[in-house]
């Protein structure tokens, strides 16, 4: 039997630290929202399905003006978020049906290839639990509250965490389930699913090679680069 895969694309962030009045999901980027490209990626490529995860008051928005408007027919679901990211991850997979394997993607990395989605959903078989990376660059600090610095990692042991993170489905829907069940899940400093998976799972996780394109949006110096990088790719 084939295996069946759900893409959860994230697109609830508000982005304030782009300084914009549009969230930065919405922005345009070379006369497309930005939220367009991921979609378009996921749509292009071998996965069933696709739930869109948006704010409560974008959900109409994104239901009209960007699945139908840009005739997307992969996305069977687009529903409300939560508070936190992680909190928005939980109410996909609850909405998450016939999946053997899910793929969890910020709607604000624009760059996601085909490439990459095959390739993720080729290792999550074989390892269950998976993302796509990079290699860090720079020499990287630990440093205290008063800045002074602590320790300094061997740079070869580091890589930067992107998304897709892709994961057996009956095994993240648990490990979301015991984290929705912490008293205080704030305090545990969760920033992405493969901690939620490495700390209810207690499971490996596999780390594969990603694209140094494929950055999140987050301030006006990234829609500066994602700028670029769209030219660069439209030529």
């Amino acid at each position: 039997m084939k295996n069946r895969f759900t893409a959860i694309i994230l697109a609830a962030g508000q982005g304030k630290r782009m300084g914009s009045e549009v969230a930065k999901q919405f922005l345009m980027l070379q006369d497309k929202p930005v939220l367009y490209y991921s979609i378009k990626a996921f749509e292009d490529s071998d996965i069933d399905r696709i739930i869109l995860v948006t704010s409560e008051d974008q959900v109409e928005y994104c239901r009209t003006n960007i699945v139908e408007y840009y005739g997307f027919q992969k996305v069977v679901d687009v529903i409300c978020g939560g508070k936190e990211r992680y909190d928005s991850v939980y109410n996909a997979l609850i909405k998450t049906e016939l999946a053997d394997y899910v793929l969890i993607h910020d709607g604000a990395r624009p760059f996601i290839s085909k490439d990459m989605i095959k390739n993720i959903m080729e290792q999550v078989i074989l390892d269950k639990a998976c993302l796509i990376g990079t290699p860090v660059k720079e020499t990287i600090k630990v440093v205290d509250c008063g800045g002074i610095i602590q320790a300094t990692p061997n740079r070869n042991t580091l890589w930067a965490a992107q998304t897709p993170q892709a994961f057996e489905y009956t095994s993240i829907k648990k490990a979301y389930e015991l984290f929705q069940q912490e008293l205080n899940p704030e305090s545990l400093g969760i920033t992405d699913d493969a901690m939620v998976y490495e700390a209810y799972c207690k499971l490996p996780v596999k780390m594969i090679m990603g694209d140094y394109n494929n950055i999140k949006l987050t301030t006006p110096e990234d829609l500066m680069l994602a700028k670029g990088i769209v030219k660069q790719l439209l030529c």
